[in-house]
């Protein structure tokens, strides 16, 4: 059975990656949640997809001046537990020059991560493949290359496997039965961006995919074959 992940909670009704986006998603009936984290220009480990909030860089920006619905990883984990929590690291090649190659911010995040009680299980994702490395250096769970449109291919899944990665995480209009197939032939699960529409959902379930990860977490539930088993990696 595939998984059904609530992409930044649910913000179908309620602003994404919040507190009440990640309890909602799971009084919606998500098997997971994904989220995204970034750090303060203090450090803090705050939740929020953009680098930029209301004009200022969340880099450059201390924690205290951030605004109050924008979540630290701790808080999020336990909003969303007993669920799975998806730990997408935005450390990307972004604008706000926030971008850190040593592995830092990665072993920051797993240790804030691992020092949070009351979460449930997680796993990490990252575009960026030096993080991905450094995020399963630094953990035993699970990590997956997030692929960017396009970047789907043969080529790709060898250099996760290489990597030691769990998983791959590619676009939803990337994804075929070849590729899941070859996927899973090589130990990769397959998480599923960002999959909305009925036809995809639908198509995604057939292929076998390992979770979908989705804006639209009742659709899915009523469109998902109630048989077999999931995994997160």
């Amino acid at each position: 059975m595939t998984l059904i992940v609530a992409h930044r909670g649910r913000h179908d009704q309620l602003r994404e990656n919040t507190l009440a986006a990640f309890a909602a998603a799971r009084e919606a009936g998500a098997d997971a949640v994904e989220l995204d984290v970034r750090r303060s220009a203090d450090g803090v480990l705050v939740v929020h997809h953009d680098p930029v909030r209301d004009g200022r860089p969340i880099a450059a920006t201390p924690r205290a001046e951030l605004p109050g619905d924008v979540a630290e990883l701790p808080d999020a984990l336990r909003a969303a537990a007993p669920l799975p929590v998806n730990v997408e690291v935005k450390n990307l090649q972004e604008p706000d020059g926030a971008y850190d190659p040593s592995g830092e911010f990665a072993r920051a995040v797993v240790a804030a991560v691992e020092g949070t009680p009351g979460r449930g299980p997680v796993f990490y994702s990252s575009f960026d493949l030096a993080t991905c490395r450094d995020l399963a250096r630094a953990s035993a769970d699970p990590v997956g290359w997030l692929l960017d449109v396009g970047e789907l291919d043969a080529t790709a899944l060898e250099r996760a496997a290489d990597a030691g990665l769990a998983a791959v995480h590619p676009y939803v209009a990337d994804v075929t039965a070849e590729l899941v197939a070859a996927a899973h032939d090589r130990g990769l699960a397959v998480h599923v961006w960002t999959v909305n529409r009925a036809g995809d959902l639908e198509r995604m379930f057939a292929l076998g995919v390992d979770s979908v990860i989705t804006d639209d977490v009742p659709s899915a539930r009523v469109l998902r074959p109630d048989e077999g088993s999931a995994r997160l990696a």
